[in-house]
Formats: structure tokens, C-alpha cells, sequence
């Protein structure tokens, strides 16, 4: 993996680590890493991208660990450094002390459960733009295979043979949300142009507005959608798809969600926060929540429940941990989670 295309990093941030490494062996460890490393271009933002990106896989500690403690570690070590700068002695400058022994007094590690498969290869998207170890799509191929008529490899092989008889061709595509880009029409409608990812690469969906305010509600990157339509053959351009109707697709129970036959946080794909009995420091709170979850990684359509009207809220990053907060803010009977 270059670590250079790594988001947040870049080829100055490498060159150094590169030249640090061959000067001074490899690195034992994430804190060795932390502390050789202090003071170079290498900041917080860096660390944490690379931690995301698998960049430490290879030391003893899970990414969730490391994401936990990285910054504590980081201050301990310029803490450190200021001191022997002013001339102080610490504890750790003190011998008789094994080495092992001073780096477990030294740093201190908040040991967490790594994160499931699916969070890890989205934090390696996020990062590199692609998936390093794995791909979401992986364990329900055979599922894939049965239900889809068409992958991004024929389509490839229809833009190299130029065959323009296969324009209008009804087709079934299964694939993972990448990128939306939503576009009002001449009637003030809203239309959308996905990127959809299979295991052999990705491909343009075209979802006019008909089609989108069908499945609006799980148009959200890093869904996996089986996409009835079309297929969209002109010279000199890539083949695409033109939607038809687009539903959830996550393996053996067709185009119906996991999550909506077990009880799993496995993938969600609507929040209805219930604010009718809720405190003006409550909703101040919730509107603070849904601000700060929003983001690049958005993966569930949030809404609100006011007196009996539901208002759409856009849509937010969820986890565990997220509708945990949720629950805090508003009040565990007051959230409802659901599939579409």
C-alpha cells in the first residue's frame, strides 16, 4: 500500500517516516512509532488517518484501541519532550527501571474490541478510496450471483465491443453505494447519479426522479442495492444504468435487509427521534447530535417524530455507539429504529 495516497498523509509525511526507518531500524511499536516520529510533519490528523487506513495492523493493538488512546499518547510524548527541554527530570529519565516496565508506566492504552468488518473496511474506503483488506460484498457473492444478471466486467467488455443492440436491455445489478450526486429537474424534482461498486469495479446508475422518490430513503453510500432497470449504450461513452426500481440487498433473504429479521445493528436504515415531550435543552442537544454525526459517511436516513408529523432530518453516520447517544439525548422510548 502507498501510505501516500492515504487521506490527511501525503508523500512529505512518508519521505520522512521512510528516512527515519532506514536511519534508525524499523518501528517496534505504535508508541516507538509515536515518539521517533515527534516533532517531523507526521501531526495528530496524520496518525489517525494512517490508524484507520490498517497502517498499524501489524503491532498488537486493535485500530479501535489505537483511535482511543492515540492523542493521550501523543501529548504524553511532547509533554515529555517540553520537560527534558526546560531541563526537568521525569520519572521515565530515572534507570533502574526495565524498559518494558517504563514504556506500560509511560503510555496509557484504552483497550477497546476491534471493530466489526464491515467499520473496518469502511474506515479503509474513507482513507484510500478503496478496500484493502476485503470487500463488503465478499461473503454474499454466491447471493449476488444468483440474483444479478449483469456485472461491471460485461459492462466493461460491452464498451470495448461497441455493441449498440444491447441498448434498452432490462438487467439486474447488485453493488455497494460509493457516491451520490443529486440534481434538480426542469420540474423541481430531485434526480440522482449513483456510483455503484460491485467486485469487478463500478458503474454510473442514472435514478430519475420517479425512481428516486421511491428509495430516497436508502440512497446512502455504503448501502448494498439490487438496481432493476436498463441498460444505456451510446458511442463514446461508458455504459450506465438507467433505474427502474432499487431495493436493499444484503444476501440470502433477497432484496429485504438482515436487520429487518433480527435484532442485530447489522444495517438499519431509518432513525425516528420522537421530540413531542422533549425539553428545549433536549432538542438543543438532538440538533447539536445530528450536526456533528452528519458527514462523508453517512449510512442511515434520520427523521423526527413532532406531535404525530414526521420531518426528514437528512441522514447521519451510525453506529453502536451513536444510537446509544441518541438514547441518552432524547430518551430510550423516544427512538425507534427500523428498516425501509
Amino acid at each position: 500500500m502507498d501510505f501516500g495516497s492515504v487521506k490527511n498523509v501525503g508523500n512529505a509525511v512518508v519521505d520522512s517516516i521512510a528516512q527515519e526507518r532506514e536511519k534508525n531500524g524499523e518501528f517496534k511499536s505504535f508508541a516507538d512509532f509515536c515518539e521517533r516520529m515527534s516533532g517531523e510533519s507526521v501531526n495528530k490528523k496524520c496518525i489517525e488517518s494512517l490508524i484507520k487506513a490498517g497502517a498499524f495492523d501489524e503491532f498488537e493493538q486493535t485500530r479501535s484501541t489505537l483511535l482511543a488512546s492515540f492523542e493521550g499518547i501523543i501529548d504524553t510524548i511532547s509533554d515529555t519532550s517540553r520537560k527534558t527541554m526546560q531541563g526537568q527530570v521525569t520519572m521515565f529519565d530515572l534507570g533502574n527501571t526495565e524498559d518494558e516496565k517504563i514504556e506500560s508506566m509511560k503510555y496509557s492504552f484504552t483497550t477497546l474490541k476491534e471493530f466489526d468488518e464491515k467499520e473496518l473496511l469502511s474506515m479503509e474506503k474513507e482513507m484510500l478510496g478503496i478496500y484493502i483488506s476485503g470487500h463488503p460484498l465478499d461473503k454474499i457473492k454466491e447471493d449476488i450471483q444468483k440474483i444479478s444478471t449483469i456485472n461491471t466486467l460485461q459492462m466493461l467488455q460491452m464498451n470495448e465491443d461497441s455493441n449498440l443492440n444491447e441498448d434498452g436491455k432490462q438487467v439486474k445489478y447488485v453493488g455497494i453505494i460509493t457516491s451520490i450526486k443529486k440534481k434538480y429537474t426542469k420540474r423541481n424534482t430531485l434526480m440522482a447519479f449513483m456510483t455503484v461498486e460491485d467486485l469487478y469495479g463500478s458503474t454510473e446508475i442514472i435514478v430519475f426522479d420517479s425512481c428516486y422518490s421511491k428509495s430516497q430513503n436508502i440512497l446512502l453510500e455504503e448501502n448494498i442495492v439490487l438496481i432493476d432497470g436498463r441498460l444505456s449504450i451510446r458511442e463514446d461513452e461508458p455504459v450506465k444504468i438507467v433505474a427502474n426500481t432499487i431495493t436493499e440487498f444484503n444476501g440470502k433473504k433477497g432484496d429485504r435487509p438482515l436487520f429487518c429479521q433480527t435484532t442485530k445493528m447489522d444495517n438499519p436504515k431509518i432513525l425516528t427521534l420522537n421530540i413531542t415531550n422533549i425539553s428545549e435543552t433536549q432538542k438543543d442537544k438532538l440538533r447539536g447530535a445530528i450536526k456533528f454525526f452528519s458527514g462523508d459517511r453517512n449510512n442511515i436516513a434520520i427523521q423526527v417524530n413532532d406531535n404525530g408529523k414526521i420531518k426528514p432530518c437528512g441522514a447521519i453516520y451510525f453506529n453502536e455507539q451513536i444510537f446509544e447517544a441518541f438514547k441518552e439525548i432524547v430518551g430510550e422510548q423516544n427512538v425507534e429504529l427500523k428498516c425501509t
